[in-house]
């Protein structure tokens, strides 16, 4: 479902954009473009806890906005802002099944150094790696009988991500973008009765309208 969701997003993308223009414009120096979409977050899921057990996460999609700053044609700086919501339980926990541990809210801002290998191309691939930190918030919903707090700890972890934007119009991109983080945050449940450190390591994957300043 998450994956029709992006590609929906992408069709719209390019049906949004102002009609091609003959000439393409490329990358220069100095644009800042500003990105909006749609992402789907998809945890990988691992990790371990002191009962035994499968750390899981469940996929989700939400709105994102990016901001591109361009040092050269070839290297910009890109930043995210987005925040999706997830459910988390334990999965596999001997003599006990899956424990839920209700939902939780990630805000993942990520910084990744790009380069365009073809800034001038209207079809404009690039490879970037950054930094990540998320802050989890909002710990709550429905949880298995006897689980009554849940703190799952802010975290730091590694981006790379590849992408591609093609030139509709001299100011206007459409944009698919995937990124991989690594992220495994330290998990407390009441109180640090149970302990754990869930590997999420997601794939977000997105589909985009860009517009250049």
């Amino acid at each position: 479902m998450t994956m029709k969701m992006i590609a929906a997003a992408m069709a719209c993308a390019i049906a949004a954009a102002p009609a091609m223009a003959q000439d393409v414009r490329g990358k220069q120096a100095g644009d800042i473009v500003l990105g909006a979409g749609l992402i789907g977050v998809l945890p990988s899921n691992g990790g371990s806890t002191s009962i035994g057990g499968t750390p899981r996460a469940s996929d989700t999609a939400t709105p994102q906005l990016d901001l591109t700053y361009f040092l050269t044609p070839n290297f910009a700086v890109n930043v995210i802002a987005a925040t999706s919501r997830h459910d988390v339980s334990v999965r596999n926990v001997p003599g006990a099944g899956t424990i839920e541990l209700g939902r939780v809210w990630a805000l993942p801002p990520t910084v990744t150094l790009q380069y365009h290998p073809l800034p001038t191309s209207r079809v404009s691939p690039y490879l970037g790696v950054g930094l990540n930190y998320t802050v989890f918030y909002g710990e709550g919903g429905s949880r298995s009988a006897g689980i009554n707090r849940v703190d799952v700890e802010n975290a730091w972890g590694y981006a790379v991500n590849v992408g591609v934007d093609y030139e509709v119009a001299p100011n206007w991109m459409a944009n698919v973008d995937v990124k991989r983080l690594w992220l495994s945050p330290d998990v407390r449940v009441n109180g640090g009765a149970v302990r754990g450190q869930a590997d999420l390591d997601p794939w977000i994957v997105g589909a985009s309208v860009r517009y250049r300043f």
